[in-house]
C-alpha cells in the first residue's frame, strides 16, 4: 500500500508511534501524533477534525475503550495496529513468522532468530524487543520473526504470515481487552491468513480450537508440538531427542532428529523445564516451516542465550540466592518460573500493575513452596487477597510505594529468608507503576541485592 498523500493519525508517541510517523513521512504521507499521556507537545484527539484523516495507527497504549479510539471509530476511520501498519508497508516477498502467547513469546521468537541464523538466513527479530517491527518490515532480509501481543493483534486485519504459534492463552490484559474471552479472541487472530503452518501446543485444547476455527490460506497445516513422542504432523521428544514428524514427505512412517533436550542445558540450572523445551519445539516448527535445515535447529539452540531478567541468578548473600525474574509480568510466567529453577523454599517478591488478573490459581499452585511474600506496587490488593484466601499461613509484608521501593523490598525479603532459600523477584504484574519497564525493575533489584552487604 502507498501512503503518499495520505493523512495518518498516529495514536501514541512511543517506539511504535515514532516508527509509524517516520515511515509515513518517508513514504510521502502526513503524520499527526497524539500522546496517550496528554503531553503538551502533542495534540488531543478532541482538537482534531477526524474526517480529514485517511487512517489511524493505534499504539497499544490506546485500548479499544479509550476515548480516542472510540472517537476514531465513530468517525468511520480504519484503525491499524503497529503490526498491521508494518505489514501494509513491508518489503514484499519476505516471509513472516509470528509468535504470541501469555508467556514465552520473547524466548521463542529469539530462538527462531538463533535457529534461522544458524541455517544461514538473514533474519530480523522484532516486536516487543529488538528493532521496531515497522522498521524491520522494510529492510532487505530473508525472514522477519515477530513477537506479537494480543494488544497488537486487536487492530490487525490483513497480516498473512508464513507460520504462526500461540504458545498459551491464560488470564492477562483483561483490563485492556475488557474480558478474558475478548483477550483470547484477539490471541486467536495470530492464525488468521496463515500460509503454511499453524503451530500449537498439542496438549492445549483451547489453542487447538483456535487453529481449527482459523480462516487460513488453502494448504496451510496444523502442526502440533508435544513433550511426548510426536504423532503425524507433530514435533516432539523421544528419549531426549527432539524429533520432526511434520516437515518431511515420509512423516507417516518416520521422524527426523532435530536436536537433543540437553542442548538447552546451558540455559538453566538443573533439569530443563518443560516450558523451555516446548518453546524450543515451537521455534523449531516455525523455522522448519520456512525451510530451515534440521541441523540448524541443533546449532541454533546450542548457541542461544536467554534474555536478561528471566530467572537470572544475581548472587548469593549469607547462603540465600537472589534471582531476577522481572520479566514475569503475569501469573502464567510466575508459575513457569516455580516449575523450573525455583527451589523448595522461596521468599517471593511480587506486585505492580495487576492488569485485571486474578491470582487464586497461581497462589494455590506455588503456595507450598513460598516461605514468605513481599508485595510491591500500587495494585497490591489482588495478590494480597489471593494469598489471604488460599495460603493464609504465608507471612506477607507490604512495601509502600515510593522512593527506594526495591531496596526496601529486597531488605525485607532478606530478613525473611533462611540459608538455602531463594529470594525470587517474579512479580506477576506489569512494571510501569513505579519503573520504566520490566528491565528497569530487574536492574533495580540487582542494584539492591548488590548493596545488601555494603
Amino acid at each position: 500500500m502507498t501512503l503518499a498523500g495520505k493523512r495518518v493519525l498516529v495514536l501514541g508517541t512511543g517506539i511504535a508511534g515514532t516508527a509509524a510517523a517516520e515511515v509515513t513521512r518517508e513514504l510521502g504521507g502526513t503524520a499527526v501524533t497524539v500522546d496517550a499521556n496528554g503531553s503538551a507537545d502533542h495534540l488531543d484527539v478532541s482538537e482534531l477534525e477526524l474526517e480529514a484523516f485517511d487512517l489511524v495507527m493505534a499504539s497499544p497504549g490506546f485500548a479499544p475503550h479509550s476515548e480516542a479510539v472510540r472517537a476514531c471509530e465513530a468517525a468511520g476511520l480504519e484503525i491499524w495496529s503497529e503490526m498491521e501498519f508494518a505489514w501494509r508497508v513491508r518489503r514484499p516477498g519476505i516471509p513472516w513468522v509470528m509468535v504470541t502467547g501469555t508467556n514465552g513469546k520473547t524466548t521463542t521468537t529469539q530462538m527462531v532468530g538463533a535457529i534461522a541464523a544458524a541455517g544461514g538466513l538473514d533474519v530480523r527479530v522484532c516486536g516487543n524487543m529488538g528493532i521496531p517491527v515497522i522498521h524491520a518490515a522494510r529492510e532487505e532480509c530473508d525472514l522477519v520473526a515477530v513477537e506479537i501481543a494480543s494488544l497488537q493483534l486487536h487492530f490487525a486485519h490483513t497480516i498473512s504470515p508464513h507460520a504462526a504459534v500461540c504458545l498459551n492463552a491464560d488470564d492477562d490484559h483483561t483490563d485492556w481487552h475488557g474480558s478474558l474471552e475478548a483477550y483470547r479472541a484477539d490471541k486467536a487472530k495470530v492464525y488468521q491468513h496463515v500460509r503454511v503452518a499453524c503451530v500449537y501446543p498439542a496438549a492445549d485444547r483451547l489453542v487447538e480450537s483456535m487453529v481449527e476455527e482459523a480462516d487460513v490460506i488453502d494448504g496451510a497445516r496444523a502442526i502440533g508440538v508435544t513433550l511426548g513422542a510426536p504423532a503425524v504432523s507433530q514435533l516432539g521428544i523421544v528419549d531426549g531427542v527432539m524429533c520432526d514428524r511434520a516437515f518431511l514427505d515420509s512423516r507417516h512412517h518416520e521422524a527426523i532428529e532435530l536436536a537433543h533436550v540437553e542442548d538447552l542445558d546451558h540455559l538453566v540450572a538443573g533439569d530443563v523445564p518443560p516450558y523451555l523445551a516446548l518453546n524450543a519445539l515451537a521455534a523449531a516448527a516455525l523455522c522448519r516451516a520456512v525451510g530451515v535445515a534440521p541441523e540448524a535447529v541443533r546449532d541454533g539452540l546450542r548457541g542461544f542465550r536467554l534474555d536478561a531478567h528471566r530467572t537470572a541468578w544475581v548472587r548469593d548473600v549469607d547462603g540465600v540466592a537472589y534471582v531476577d525474574d522481572s520479566k514475569a509480568t503475569n501469573a502464567h510466567a510466575v508459575e513457569a518460573a516455580f516449575g523450573g529453577r525455583a527451589p523448595r523454599s522461596v521468599v517471593w517478591i511480587a506486585g505492580g500493575l495487576a492488569k485485571g488478573q486474578e491470582f487464586s490459581s497461581l497462589v494455590s499452585a506455588i503456595g507450598p513452596r513460598v516461605r514468605a511474600a513481599v508485595l510491591i506496587g500500587v495494585d497490591q490488593a489482588p495478590l494480597a487477597d489471593a494469598l489471604a484466601r488460599h495460603a493464609p499461613e504465608i507471612p506477607v509484608v507490604s512495601i509502600a510505594p515510593g522512593e527506594d521501593v526495591m531496596q526496601r523490598a529486597v531488605e525485607a525479603a532478606g530478613g525473611l529468608a533462611e540459608p538455602g532459600d531463594t529470594v525470587l523477584l517474579s512479580p506477576a504484574c506489569a512494571s510501569m507503576d513505579q519503573f520504566r519497564s520490566y528491565a528497569d525493575r530487574g536492574e533495580a533489584f540487582t542494584r539492591a541485592v548488590e548493596a545488601l552487604d555494603r
